[in-house]
């Protein structure tokens, strides 16, 4: 009988006997299963090519194609184009917490937490926080790739810091839904076909690329609610002009909200499968 088999068998009166997990225990846990998963990163580079390679070829792309036709010239594009691509590449990075969740309970990696007496939201949160690395990275490469073509940012390093800040906990706090798809989901490759019919839309219909006025009435109603939007706003303002406004609180009510409805459904639906 292996280990995996065994964890399987554990007796649900053994289950609800296991102790409290304090606060303290549950962020060192977690903590330690960030780690875990950091190596992981090491051992397999290719997780970062979707926030190194992503980011430098969208916002030379975006900015050459569509710069002239928006703008007018690259220059003038870019104020409006650089936010957006931050947080459409950091927000995209985060479609990968629900896949490598899903495979890795797929492998029983999971199945041996069930033994183990730690939060159940240790091993959801701890790839998680695993992740903002992979943010920081994509919205870092973004920032740096502007600046070479010719950005420069009116809110200076704090601006850009703040911004920076934003779409990092933007990241973090939407790969709760993802993670949701992951323990809901039957294969990685569900995962990634649900996340893609999601994202697709709130980032490609948003006011990312394109100014809000120059759209059609039905669809310039939808971008003003998308919740993307109003992050990619918030990184406008916070970057361009260092200024704090009133869409900045929008995308943290937004990131407050995500992490208030997906964290407990996600930690619901693992503790099933577990």
């Amino acid at each position: 009988m292996t280990a995996t088999t065994l964890t399987r068998t554990v007796h649900p009166a053994v289950a609800a006997a296991r102790p409290r997990v304090s606060m303290a225990e549950t962020f060192s846990q977690t903590m330690t299963l960030a780690w875990r998963a950091v190596k992981k990163m090491r051992r397999n580079p290719e997780q970062f090519f979707d926030v190194t390679i992503q980011p430098i070829l969208f916002t030379a792309m975006f900015a050459y194609i569509f710069g002239g036709a928006i703008s007018g010239d690259v220059a003038a594009y870019l104020p409006l184009m650089i936010p957006g691509i931050i947080a459409q590449t950091t927000l995209t990075a985060c479609m990968a917490t629900g896949v490598q969740l899903r495979e890795d309970m797929e492998k029983g990696v999971f199945d041996r937490f069930k033994s183990l007496p730690i939060a159940r939201i240790a091993p959801l949160a701890g790839p998680m926080t695993a992740d903002l690395i992979r943010y920081g990275v994509a919205a870092c490469l973004t920032f740096g790739m502007g600046v070479l073509m010719g950005y420069r940012p009116g809110g200076g390093f704090v601006g850009v810091f703040a911004g920076w800040l934003l779409a990092v906990i933007a990241g973090w706090s939407l790969a709760w839904l993802f993670t949701w798809f992951g323990t809901i989901a039957r294969s990685a490759q569900g995962v990634q076909g649900i996340s893609l019919m999601v994202m697709f839309p709130l980032t490609f219909m948003s006011n990312a690329f394109v100014p809000v006025e120059s759209l059609p009435g039905w669809l310039a109603a939808f971008v003003r609610v998308n919740p993307v939007s109003h992050v990619v706003s918030a990184i406008r303002d916070l970057a361009n002009t260092g200024t704090v406004t009133g869409e900045v609180g929008w995308a943290l009510v937004g990131c407050v909200a995500l992490v208030a409805i997906f964290a407990p459904l996600s930690v619901r639906s693992f503790r099933r499968r577990m």
